[in-house]
């Protein structure tokens, strides 16, 4: 443990402090039931006492009774400290991911090739001149009526968010997924649960008045679905595909990617959820990922598979695989979906468990995003557009948009 929080650039000593704050809660629980149990035999004792004896019991019972109430007192602090230390710790990360910060990825795959604009005789634009012109993005109206990061899509911009959004439900229910419309506001138990109140917790809106939480993700109402509940053995995997909008403050982000539509407070996402036996976790993962990539090859995207570094993971995650699509006019590739295995974390913390015949053990739990609609707008957008400025539409994409094969700019 001390080398996993070593290895996210976290604090070591948590370790530490945890086992401390364990050690005592074992000794004062020690020390609860040596005192409770000197306490019933005292009880005994003194309905046959008389006199002086029974006065002298009296007195003791009253200290017994005294230092009984401290001990399950500094028992119950001793276990909440250990508690809120246990929270603060990140899962284990697995023994394969690469050491290191943001940068320090390894690049496991490459699908597909960039285009060559250059040689097609044009330069290519963003997605926000060509999303204006189409009349599908405005993000001045988005910020005249929510501020900066905010949006409106429009016309075939809301046209073309449907039509990923149905396709990318189509693919996860032909992979075996149960489709969710989740809830949008959770309870503080379901997102520190899921570990989204440790080092994510400056990214995420909390309503005070009504002590809520705006998810950043399906994932958090999706890991906290079978919250305090045991799920027979022959029942998984469960796998579910949760529809929900999500919110992020995008904290620590100031000046990075502000123009267009790229980094933004509010977006919908599809997003695969699996309930799986711990054992089979990492063949689920390499099955989310394969799900991933075929999501971005029905999109005719070229894109790049990553190994995140350790510096980079989610608390909840021991591994985590993004796929990055090309940007062209970025020149580099961005992330467009992830894919990670909370191992057991997830389930500890909210309580869901597997029975086998009379045994009954923590599961795991893995997340994948299949679509998160407004950066894979901007994949298709950039990686489509032709120099007359319409944009092709990928097949995959063709049936939910009318049998339409092109995006034209307004007027013409």
């Amino acid at each position: 443990m001390r080398a996993s929080q070593r290895a996210r650039g976290e604090d070591v000593d948590l370790v530490d402090a945890l086992l401390s704050a364990d050690e005592r809660r074992r000794s004062s629980g020690v020390r609860f039931d040596e005192l409770r149990s000197e306490q019933k035999a005292l009880g005994k004792q003194i309905p046959k006492a008389t006199g002086d004896e029974k006065a002298a019991l009296l007195q003791k019972a009253a200290e017994l009774s005294a230092a009984v109430k401290a001990a399950d007192a500094e028992q119950d602090e001793a276990a909440a400290e250990a508690q809120r230390l246990l929270l603060q710790i990140g899962n284990l990360v697995h023994p394969d991911v690469p050491r290191g910060g943001e940068d320090d990825f390894v690049v496991l795959e490459t699908v597909g090739t960039p285009r060559d604009f250059a040689a097609e005789g044009f330069e290519p634009k963003d997605h926000l001149e060509l999303g204006q012109a189409l009349g599908a993005i405005d993000v001045e109206r988005g910020a005249k009526v929510s501020g900066s990061r905010f949006y409106y899509l429009t016309g075939v911009g809301a046209l073309l968010e449907l039509a990923l959004v149905n396709a990318a439900i189509a693919q996860a229910t032909a992979a075996g997924f149960t489709p969710m419309l989740t809830p949008a506001l959770v309870k503080p138990r379901a997102m520190e649960g899921t570990g989204f109140l440790g080092q994510a917790a400056q990214d995420v809106y909390h309503l005070e008045k009504d002590d809520f939480y705006l998810v950043g993700t399906s994932e958090v109402p999706l890991a906290a679905y079978h919250m305090d509940e045991i799920i027979e053995a022959d029942k998984l995997p469960l796998r579910y595909a949760g529809f929900s909008p999500c919110f992020r403050r995008e904290a620590g982000t100031y000046g990075k990617d502000t123009r267009g539509i790229f980094r933004v407070h509010q977006f919908d996402k599809v997003e695969m959820f699996s309930y799986i036996a711990p054992e089979d976790a990492e063949a689920e993962h390499a099955r989310l990922l394969e799900w991933e990539k075929q999501w971005l090859t029905s999109l005719e995207l070229p894109f790049q598979v990553i190994d995140t570094a350790t510096g980079d993971l989610g608390a909840s995650a021991s591994r985590k695989f993004d796929c990055e699509a090309w940007i062209p006019t970025q020149g580099k590739y961005r992330e467009l979906t992830s894919t990670s295995n909370c191992d057991e974390f997830q389930a500890r913390r909210l309580s869901v468990r597997m029975r086998e015949g009379k045994n009954v053990r923590p599961l795991a739990t893995l997340n994948g995003t299949l679509c998160a609609v407004p950066r894979t707008i901007v994949a298709i957008l950039e990686n489509h557009q032709q120099a007359d400025g319409s944009v092709r539409v990928p097949e995959v994409l063709r049936p939910y948009l009318g049998g339409r094969e092109l995006l034209e700019p307004v007027g013409k």
